[in-house]
């Protein structure tokens, strides 16, 4: 009975740990869309006290390191590192918020891929860093922003995909990463100290 455990055990091992020698690197690059739902303004000047996002056309990179390769599944340390370089804000003409704000976010982050050496490999990402966000310097309404225009918060990070083999060294990748940190520099109050920045996107991965 001991005997045929530590020999189920082995057998285990052998499928989880590293199937290949060496540890395995990839860069990708994504473009997509970052989602932010739509808040209220508390105390607003107008009737309309909806604040609107627009959904900013963002950016990622990223680099990952794989630590454990298996035939079932694959272990990697990633550095996702995504931009949203022009977010429009929306509201009633009365509320004085910023035209417009930029963010970029690094979550360093573990993720598990299952099936990694097969044509098509689900996978799943936690981690966790910072969102730097920098508002515009002119308002909503064409006026001068003469608050706080940067702040930096911590964030976590959740996120799912798909890897599509294509050819060579090359994968297709479809994602979608929740980004909850704390809220940019709006001006108004919202109640909210945090936000979740949803960025739904795809691109190219280069394994190396």
């Amino acid at each position: 009975m001991k005997k045929t455990g530590i020999a189920t055990l082995l057998a285990v091992c052998c499928v989880i740990v590293p199937f290949a020698t060496g540890q395995e690197n990839e860069l990708s690059g994504l473009i997509g869309r970052t989602f932010i739902e739509n808040q209220t303004i508390l105390n607003s000047l107008s009737s309309d006290n909806g604040l609107r996002f627009g959904d900013g056309l963002s950016f990622e990179g990223n680099y990952a390191r794989h630590f454990v390769s298996g035939e079932l599944m694959s272990l990697s340390l990633e550095i996702p590192f995504v931009v949203d370089p022009d977010e429009d804000l929306n509201a009633a003409i009365e509320n004085k918020i910023p035209k417009q704000y930029m963010s970029f976010a690094v979550t360093p982050s573990a993720r598990l891929n299952l099936f990694p050496h097969v044509a098509v490999s689900p996978w799943v990402s936690l981690g966790g860093g910072f969102v730097h966000y920098s508002a515009s310097s002119n308002l909503f309404d064409g006026g001068k922003n003469t608050g706080n225009t940067s702040t930096t918060t911590g964030a976590l990070q959740a996120g799912a995909g798909l890897d599509v083999k294509l050819v060579g060294n090359f994968s297709l990748r479809g994602e979608l990463r929740d980004l909850w940190s704390g809220v940019p520099p709006l001006i108004v109050n919202t109640g909210k100290n945090r936000q979740t920045n949803l960025f739904v996107g795809g691109g190219i991965v280069w394994h190396f």
